[in-house]
């Protein structure tokens, strides 16, 4: 027996329209150096309807992808309509790339047409040459030398009138592609279709995620290149929530202003930016009042800041577990019913619980599935109608188990869906037979208050094979030495995880998105250049014996 139910496509045009029709009036921000602009939705989508019909003209056929070297603001989120919409495929590049790395995913995507930020062109400029599919360059925002020809974007979406037919697309067909920052090899590539974007946009409307709606202003900090802002934009439009694009102004000095004028009520972030901001309300206002909710995700956010912002601000600060493969959100950290206030804190620094249309397990080195109570320690995976289940132009079949993406996260899923990670697998510490957690070790040091950020590496050790190493930086003010953080550690984490080996640097290298680069600190480790310091821990021998 079949249902009764018509089978309208789910496609980024609905979105689109939703947003256009019902929503016409709800606004989009865009920070410049000299204030703000403003669009409604309704213009956004027109321009976007403009923009379609003028990368028709350059000759953009259906299937041929788009580039977008760009920041977060109105411009690109009229690509993220318009492209996609008419059947191209949108294709975010990764403004913070190494040249070489930026050239391959152009080339690998085969990207027809880049559309460039002003602002950011010398960076694209630095591989214009080597990029051999793309015959057209599109410039936002003014000129820019070194690119060659290119065609200003207000006179490719001028030249137009709005208004489009949108085609009637396959659910299924590729709407926007996203790489891998590229940490471990070359960037791989994720193929989003329209349906897994329209699934995924849903679920941020969700009470048990984000609760988007109407009455939100949401301020994009996370970028827009990033795992298409983890669904961010798409979401708002269905909603009919305002957007704040921050542009290149993402310091905590810009922020503290956008946050006290403009008001957002949700806000969006890696960890490193809401450290920023904490370190510059020390000695700064920091107007977070009308601020309902703070999301971060991207690499595992500190019991400590979560903390911080609770006390000083008074603002709920959840953390959210995606990947680039994911879409990215699979999990989000909303307390469960009946937790009292004052355990809240407990279920917001887990990963996150489980979203609907996402499965998670756990399971062991020989695939063995575990059980879901909380402790049985393994590497996630996942799979869902957003999960991809490939690579573009890469089998990797290394990288999938049964159906199911392998994450690369090593952690336990307890019976309510809650995720803790521990590590990844190339991070977790195995020293004299016993694991140690990188991550928790790492928010651990972070919480000494003399502590502004800290990444724990393992590095070779004769007796015990390998040792966990500590790098700090330091927060405003006396330096602490090793012996007051190991004093501090003893009580929070077990003995064979304390540290003998420390160093002190200015500023911890970080991934393009945001991350503790920690293929970097290794380097660092194995060349000799990280001055490391070591000392005498409580007990004679770390193992837990």
């Amino acid at each position: 027996m079949k249902s009764t139910m018509q089978e309208g496509p789910l496609l980024i045009s609905g979105i689109l329209r939703h947003g256009q029709r019902v929503y016409g009036d709800s606004r989009v921000v865009t920070v410049t150096p000299d204030g703000y602009r403003e669009a409604t939705f309704a213009q956004v989508a027109a321009r976007a309807e403009q923009l379609s019909k003028g990368l028709a003209r350059l000759g953009v056929a259906d299937g041929d992808r788009v580039g977008t070297f760009m920041w977060n603001d109105q411009e690109h989120l009229e690509a993220y309509l318009g492209i996609p919409s008419a059947g191209y495929v949108l294709h975010t590049l990764n403004i913070r790339l190494f040249p070489e790395q930026l050239a391959y995913v152009v080339n690998h995507a085969e990207d027809k047409v880049v559309i460039v930020d002003a602002s950011i062109a010398p960076l694209f400029a630095r591989v214009r040459d080597d990029c051999k599919t793309v015959e057209h360059i599109v410039v936002v925002g003014g000129t820019a030398e070194g690119l060659g020809e290119s065609i200003a974007y207000e006179d490719l979406v001028g030249a137009e009138q709005p208004g489009v037919d949108w085609p009637q697309l396959d659910e299924r067909a590729a709407a926007a592609m996203c790489y891998t920052s590229g940490t471990t090899g070359d960037p791989k590539g994720v193929v989003y279709s329209h349906r897994s974007t329209y699934l995924h946009s849903m679920t941020g409307l969700s009470a048990n995620c984000m609760g988007a709606s109407e009455a939100d202003r949401v301020l994009v900090i996370v970028p827009m290149f990033h795992a298409n802002a983890w669904g961010v934009p798409y979401t708002a439009f269905l909603a009919g929530a305002d957007l704040v694009m921050p542009e290149r102004f993402l310091q905590a000095e810009p922020l503290t202003r956008i946050f006290k004028e403009l008001r957002p009520t949700l806000s969006l972030g890696v960890p490193t930016i809401w450290n920023d901001l904490l370190r510059h309300s020390q000695s700064n206002e920091v107007d977070l009042s009308s601020v309902r909710m703070l999301t971060a995700g991207g690499s595992a956010v500190p019991r400590a800041l979560i903390e911080a912002y609770q006390q000083r601000f008074g603002v709920e600060m959840v953390q959210g577990w995606g990947m680039t493969e994911t879409s990215p959100v699979c999990a989000i950290s909303r307390p469960p019913k009946g937790t009292p206030t004052e355990e809240e804190i407990e279920w917001r620094v887990k990963a996150g619980r489980v979203v609907a249309g996402v499965e998670a397990r756990v399971v062991d080195e020989d695939g063995t599935v575990l059980p879901e109570d909380g402790e049985a320690l393994g590497e996630f995976e996942v799979r869902g109608p957003w999960i991809t289940g490939s690579y573009y132009g890469d089998a990797s079949p290394e990288r999938f188990h049964d159906g199911w993406l392998r994450t690369g996260d090593v952690g336990t899923l307890d019976r309510k869906g809650f995720m803790t990670i521990s590590d990844r697998t190339k991070d977790v510490i195995k020293s004299g037979g016993e694991w140690i957690s990188s991550v928790d070790l790492e928010n651990q040091v972070m919480a000494h208050p003399k502590v502004f950020e800290a990444a724990v590496v393992g590095v070779p050790d004769e007796r015990w094979a390998e040792r966990p190493l500590a790098v700090v930086v330091v927060a405003e003010g006396e330096r602490p030495e090793p012996d007051e953080l190991v004093d501090f550690l003893s009580s929070r984490v077990a003995r064979w995880w304390l540290p003998e080996r420390w160093a002190y640097v200015e500023e911890l290298p970080k991934t393009s998105v945001g991350k503790f680069d920690k293929k970097a600190l290794r380097a660092r480790v194995a060349d000799g250049s990280l001055e490391v310091v070591l000392v005498e821990l409580p007990a004679s021998k770390p193992a837990s014996s």
